[in-house]
């Protein structure tokens, strides 16, 4: 083993180092992804860079693509804080799927329970609020399990995902039913007047707005508000938040509602701007997909934006790639599950991109040369 030492000596340089080291694992992870499918796609005897090409295109190559990749980011940056949230506070939940069909089920049954000839601006408030309170109550009910019952936090989320969507199937299709409907079991469908529409200008609903400013609330919330810091103190060392004084159980329950509530205003929005009844179509998956934006932007609730937008453009390109190339539609879920594996992978390189960090930090404020090494094997 020999040891190579390398200088910064420019605290400015240091400080532009410092900006792009939190990307550094998405930007590798996702170049290491494109080289897996387009291996993946020679084997298979099909032209990979013609795929990679048309990936592009179908997200962002014209203004259909990019409205079909905003329909797709909007829930997606909800869902994805779902996991962020609680990610603050050291716990992994990936239930988003759950808390978005409960809280789309949930605000499609408002409607029926407020006095006829109620006004939009007090219906579809009730709605959200509905939602959000749904999404709220099962994801905090992981946030308790955790906290209380030492229930681990991963594996209680998932199967209580998998509970709420056969809870919300049963409904859908048996009580809550709406006779109506023949072929495709929903709920009585909401009254035109609460239904979302579009942004000016755009065939996009205001759940993308939302979601966005959701995104940018939650990174205020994070990085300037006294109990988001706190939070990030727990996730950063439970028991040394415990030894200061923090209230950890209620600081974990507080992320995991916040979580659930994000999600359950996704599935508000998709029932009330898109679907129009609570149904099966509703379970699309963005839940899981939110997972993945999550670890892309490295539970960062700024960069959930930008990385809601990438996971949205592939999905939005399956069609494209099936009608150009005769591929199978799923196979953008096969380049969805190879940037989830190679998110992980570099993972492995937290501790010491940590370590960079510290020494960036120390040298940007410091104002005077400070060397920098790194061993090489």
């Amino acid at each position: 083993m020999r040891a190579h030492a390398f200088m910064v000596t420019s605290p400015g340089f240091a400080r532009a180092l410092l900006g792009v080291l939190p990307a550094l694992p998405t930007l590798a992870a996702l170049a290491g992804t494109l080289l897996l499918f387009a291996i993946f796609l020679l084997v298979q005897g099909q032209p990979a860079g013609d795929a990679i090409v048309l990936i592009a295109q179908g997200a962002f190559g014209s203004a259909f693509a990019w409205q079909s990749t905003l329909l797709r980011a909007a829930p997606l940056m909800l869902t994805a804080l779902c996991v962020a949230l609680p990610a603050q506070v050291g716990l992994i939940v990936i239930g988003g799927e759950g808390a978005l069909a409960l809280g789309g089920l949930a605000a499609a049954l408002t409607p029926q329970l407020l006095p006829h000839g109620t006004p939009w601006f007090v219906a579809t408030p009730a709605m959200a609020l509905a939602g959000m309170f749904a999404g709220g109550a099962w994801i905090g009910t992981v946030g308790a399990l955790r906290q209380w019952r030492g229930v681990n936090e991963t594996i209680s989320s998932l199967l209580m995902s998998y509970i709420a969507i056969a809870l919300f199937k049963h409904l859908v299709e048996g009580p809550l039913r709406d006779p109506a409907s023949l072929n495709k079991p929903s709920t009585l469908p909401l009254p035109d007047a609460f239904t979302i529409g579009s942004l000016p200008g755009l065939d996009v609903h205001w759940g993308l707005f939302w979601g966005a400013l959701a995104c940018v609330g939650a990174w205020i919330f994070v990085r300037h508000s006294t109990k988001g810091f706190a939070m990030r103190v727990m996730g950063g060392n439970a028991r040394a938040a415990r030894l200061v004084g923090l209230p950890v159980n209620s600081l974990a329950l507080s992320a995991c509602v916040l979580g659930g509530a994000a999600a359950g205003l996704a599935g508000m929005f998709e029932v009330s701007a898109v679907q129009g009844s609570a149904n099966a179509s509703l379970l699309a998956g963005y839940g899981y997909a939110g997972i993945l934006v999550a670890f892309a932007a490295r539970q960062n609730p700024l960069a959930i934006i930008a990385c809601a937008l990438m996971i949205g453009g592939i999905e939005a390109s399956g069609s494209l790639l099936q009608r150009r190339l005769d591929l199978p539609d799923a196979t953008t879920l096969v380049l969805q599950g190879l940037l989830f594996a190679n998110l992980l992978a570099w993972e492995a390189l937290g501790g010491r991109l940590a370590a960079w960090r510290v020494k960036l930090q120390a040298l940007a404020q410091s104002g005077v040369p400070h060397p920098l090494e790194q061993t090489h094997a």
